[in-house]
């Protein structure tokens, strides 16, 4: 539901917007009302204090990520308007840093993620891929592609990539889930997670730097940037980060990106006819598809700022929606249309500006392996059950499945 203030005028309201819309990937009607009639507005969210303005056109978006009037520092020690109860981000998190400061971090850390590194990750990846197939392939149809494929590839990963333990990968990530709920009696339970995770990798990383191996905790701490190395809390911060984002995204994306194409068989037909053209179709998968819910990290205007006819005050909360810049209709031409023949064209999947993800290459990498194996080895892959049958989330910020049976 939405509901209004009593404001004078349309730009004088308030709409108070939980963004708690899960009916599959289908594209929150909320947010779909607010890109239209009022593209930056005013909102309440269902955590933190205080209003925040919603941007949620593309040009708009990119002015607020690139310009250095909108500051993530400031976020700092704020109860800002937010989806979750506990807020989610680090303070010492690269993404709660400002140019000159973050462009320090992201030089140390981009370098666990240039291209030849990425590239050498690839036949690991793909051994793991392979194996987790036989077993879905020896189970013999139905299968369901999330316990299979989806829960286990990002996790197994990201966890060979970091040098983490095998018996303390579930205890890990169900602290990470805990992380991630948008329910209120969930407060004290994601705080403790936050603070159990922060000690596991204080740890982790503590001994990394004093006996580096070849793993990517391992490569971050002895990163350096001329004199320059991350510090002690800066690593710890960056690798519980990596261990959230890196199997986070390619778990949930990889359900939805095989959701939509089998509920999509004309695009689909396309890829099978052409598999050479699967990078550009994931481009187009990755833009349409609304794998999370409503907004990130907000950011803090740090003078008066106008934006496009609005003026936005200093100390005022911004918070932008890339998926709503992903569908806007000025960017794209039939933005609500699936379609892998679509020019490429730059996205905000996986944000925009100085907090674009560094990471994004090794789950582009991950995403493209998997997908392009999946309908390799499965060239009559189709659901199992009617659409209808399949359970989405609906207790998280993410978007996804909880189970995709499948059958060949």
């Amino acid at each position: 539901m939405t509901d209004w203030s009593t404001g004078v005028g349309t730009s004088d309201a308030v709409r108070a917007c939980p963004f708690d819309f899960a009916e599959g990937i289908e594209f929150d009607p909320l947010l779909r009302q607010l890109m239209t009639e009022e593209p930056i507005s005013r909102i309440t969210m269902a955590y933190g204090q205080g209003e925040a303005w919603l941007v949620t056109r593309f040009d708009d978006i990119r002015t607020v990520t690139t310009d250095r009037r909108f500051s993530r520092a400031a976020v700092a020690g704020r109860d800002f308007p937010r989806m979750t109860p506990e807020p989610i981000v680090q303070t010492e998190s690269i993404n709660l840093l400002d140019p000159p400061e973050s462009s320090r971090l992201r030089r140390l850390v981009s370098q666990a993620f240039t291209a030849p590194r990425v590239e050498a990750m690839k036949p690991a990846t793909q051994r793991i891929v392979d194996a987790l197939l036989d077993e879905m392939a020896d189970h013999g149809p139905p299968a369901d592609l999330v316990k299979h494929l989806s829960a286990r590839l990002p996790l197994t990963t990201i966890c060979e990539v970091l040098d983490i333990p095998e018996t303390d990968r579930p205890e890990l990530r169900r602290r990470a889930m805990e992380m991630m709920t948008i329910g209120a009696a969930t407060r004290e339970t994601a705080a403790e997670a936050k603070a159990e995770l922060r000690a596991y990798f204080a740890d982790l990383t503590q001994a990394r730097r004093q006996n580096p191996g070849e793993d990517l905790i391992s490569s971050l701490a002895t990163a350096r940037d001329g004199d320059e190395i991350l510090g002690a809390d800066e690593l710890t911060v960056m690798a519980m980060v990596l261990l959230m984002t890196g199997h986070d995204t390619s778990t949930y994306q990889l359900s939805n990106i095989t959701y939509t194409m089998l509920t999509h068989p004309d695009q689909l037909a396309k890829v099978r006819a052409r598999p050479e053209m699967l990078p550009q179709a994931l481009e187009e998968l990755l833009r349409f598809i609304p794998f999370r819910k409503g907004v990130g990290i907000p950011r803090i205007a740090t003078e008066d700022v106008e934006l496009s006819g609005v003026t936005i005050k200093a100390g005022d909360t911004v918070h932008v929606s890339y998926l709503a810049a992903n569908r806007d209709p000025q960017r794209y031409d039939r933005p609500d249309e699936l379609d892998f023949d679509r020019p490429a064209q730059p996205s905000m999947t996986f944000g925009w500006g100085a907090h674009h993800c560094v990471g994004s290459p090794l789950a582009i990498m991950e995403i493209e392996l998997a997908i392009g194996t999946l309908l390799r080895r499965f060239p009559n892959l189709e659901l199992a059950v009617p659409v209808e049958e399949v359970r989405w989330n609906t207790e998280s910020i993410w978007r996804y499945p909880y189970e995709l049976p499948v059958s060949w």
